[in-house]
């Protein structure tokens, strides 16, 4: 195969086997200049120069080039590298495969440490966060403490509930009305009432206490729970 440098027009005769895929770099013994030469396959096709024979004399002399070991003679193939243009692209296809991790990690993130949001504005999420093992509340407002005592007020037994409302939200929530059921041994409804916390709204972290007393519960009341009234819950 015959190689011609680039930069002064130099012409090289060299055995192909000497240009494995994907190539190597070549240095011209003349004018020092240096150029990756693709293997023969790879090339683009032109049409074939005459082969020109040692013996015969030409404008620029043809050297022989000196494969394998490094010499104090000028004309050096160097190693094989990737052309320029193939680590640049490499390059930034690791940098865009970089910049899409960063942005699906960010995502998760902000799906994790904002669900409380995403859920009230997309109330449906709450039920995916859920069965992942983050429950979220949607209201923004959670019960605490919640205690209960009997005691006797004029030989009458009066139910005494106590507890907490917080704001777990990271914004002003309003505050619903609070709603108490009574049930027996086999969870079925006795009795229930609803009331008023007391307060409209609380601010982030905020909280109130609240307490509601039922005199003369009925005698078979035996489970208490307490939560915030629905919509469509009976009064």
């Amino acid at each position: 195969m015959i190689l011609t440098c680039p930069s002064c027009g130099t012409r090289y005769q060299s055995a192909e086997a000497q240009f494995k895929p994907p190539g190597r770099n070549v240095r011209c013994a003349k004018c020092r200049h240096v150029w990756f030469q693709p293997t023969p396959e790879l090339e683009t096709a032109i049409e074939p120069e005459p082969v020109i024979s040692p013996a015969v004399p030409e404008t620029a002399p043809v050297a022989a080039l000196n494969f394998g070991a490094k010499t104090d003679a000028p004309d050096v193939v160097e190693d094989v590298e990737p052309p320029p243009q193939s680590r640049g692209a490499a390059f930034a296809q690791s940098v865009g495969w970089l910049a899409l991790l960063v942005l699906l990690g960010s995502i998760g993130w902000a799906s994790i440490a904002f669900r409380e949001t995403i859920a009230s504005v997309w109330p449906p999420s709450a039920s995916l966060y859920s069965l992942l093992g983050m429950p979220v509340n949607v209201r923004g407002v959670a019960l605490t403490n919640i205690s209960y005592k009997q005691e006797y007020e004029s030989g009458q037994p009066v139910l005494s509930v106590t507890g907490k409302i917080v704001n777990v939200s990271d914004r002003e929530q309003p505050v619903p009305e609070i709603r108490v059921v009574l049930m027996d041994d086999a969870k079925r409804e006795l009795y229930h009432w609803t009331f008023d916390a007391g307060v409209p709204t609380l601010k982030p972290g905020a909280e109130t206490p609240f307490t509601t007393r039922l005199s003369s519960p009925p005698a078979d009341a035996r489970n208490l729970n307490v939560r915030f009234a629905e919509a469509g819950d009976s009064r």
